[in-house]
């Protein structure tokens, strides 16, 4: 494929492509390269990931231009990227004076991926050796995720139950019960919800790990997504999204609107849709529901992901202890009141977290975790993962509308 043909899968946004035409007019075979790289990308990452990595790569390109004499990807050497390292720390953010250690980190790892990929792809413009080494990366920050108290969950809930637009409450309340990603959400199709034995379960769709999972459903859920299925019939049926009701389509900034308006007339600050599924999992593994369950239901791929939670749970219980809070049922109590109901002797406290936290060492290492019901579902409502069975007890056993509603 020539280079013409190459572009014409790919074309820039429009506010870069001035930025492309300046880089082809003067240096036209580094411009050529990054433009094929980016024609790559578009056959197996999503759309809005190579927009990143085009504005990530012609930032680098253009610095290359204006201060070196580099032209070609071949050319740039180690001593380009540690003056390219010095600039780009002295860039201001967007709201800090410099950009942020963990923007530094994505931009240089973006690059240090475009390199180790022109190098195995053998391309004619490639480096004879990456010049961007692990310990250029800065280390990746592990803040604990933000997350909702019951109390604050609750009066969320309430004020999407009070608005006037029944897309407000549908977005919340799936959020708040299934933690879905905003992407996910948005991405739900038409034919989402799906009854399997006794119980409905939402087919959440291939999104940003590439692979699907479905999650079980809440009876009070089923009856809002089938009202507003029934009031929304027509649109559902033109569009194929199963959130569609005439307005604008629903998309990762609406959704982020909704929950920040929601949560602004509730009264309680800044929330952002992410952190329903933050509350959702903690909420989960306060209650007993071991990381394994957690995992799958969340989609994680990687143990690393979910034995977050396990952190911000020691926090909680030890908070609860110290402060007793009114209203807050004893973690421990909940957790073998769930481990009861699976027909498992109790384990308590610290000694349950420390057995999760040790199997879920043993797991860290393998590269993908098997994801929820894709595999097989049988009669009994259990579900085969690659790696291990979670039954659909476990799910069930964390009452949602319990910790998100009461108190």
């Amino acid at each position: 494929m020539s280079t013409a043909e190459h572009l014409s899968v790919w074309t820039p946004v429009p506010a870069a492509q001035s930025d492309w035409a300046d880089l082809t007019a003067r240096a036209p075979q580094l411009a050529a390269t990054l433009r094929r790289y980016l024609v790559q990308l578009t056959t197996f990452l999503a759309p809005r990931s190579v927009d990143v990595a085009d504005s990530t790569l012609r930032q680098f390109a253009c610095w290359l231009v204006e201060a070196t004499d580099v032209d070609t990807i071949a050319g740039v050497r180690r001593s380009h990227i540690e003056d390219y390292k010095v600039w780009l720390a002295a860039q201001p953010g967007t709201k800090a004076p410099t950009l942020s250690k963990n923007t530094q980190r994505q931009r240089l790892r973006m690059i240090r991926i475009c390199f180790e990929r022109l190098i195995e792809w053998d391309w004619p413009d490639a480096p004879v050796r990456n010049p961007i080494l692990h310990g250029d990366i800065p280390p990746r920050p592990e803040p604990l995720p933000k997350f909702l108290t019951d109390h604050d969950a609750a009066v969320l809930m309430a004020a999407a139950r009070a608005h006037r637009l029944p897309r407000y409450r549908i977005v919340i309340e799936i959020l708040a019960r299934t933690g879905l990603r905003a992407s996910e959400l948005c991405n739900l199709a038409a034919d989402a919800v799906t009854k399997i034995g006794d119980a409905h379960w939402l087919r959440v769709p291939v999104g940003k790990l590439r692979n699907d999972r479905f999650i079980p459903l809440h009876p009070d859920l089923v009856e809002l997504l089938a009202a507003w299925t029934a009031d929304n019939v027509d649109h559902i049926r033109a569009t194929g999204r199963l959130l569609a009701d005439g307005h604008a389509p629903l998309d990762r900034r609406t959704v982020h609107r909704i929950v920040a308006t929601t949560a602004a007339r509730a009264g309680l600050g800044s929330v952002h849709p992410h952190q329903l599924r933050h509350t959702l999992a903690t909420q989960a593994i306060n209650r007993g529901m071991r990381l394994e369950a957690i995992a799958a239901l969340l989609g994680h791929r990687s143990m690393e992901m979910t034995l977050t939670y396990a952190r911000i749970a020691d926090r909680v219980v030890i908070g609860d202890g110290a402060a007793g809070h009114a209203g807050h049922r004893d973690v421990v109590d909940e957790a073998r009141g769930v481990l009861q109901h699976l027909g498992q002797a109790p384990v308590v406290g610290r000694r349950r977290r420390q057995a999760d936290e040790a199997h879920a060492r043993r797991q860290r290492r393998q590269a993908e975790l098997g994801v929820f019901l894709r595999r097989q579902i049988d009669h009994d409502q259990s579900v085969n993962t690659r790696r291990f069975r979670i039954h659909k007890e476990v799910v069930d056993a964390i009452d949602v509308d319990r910790i998100v509603v009461a108190h």
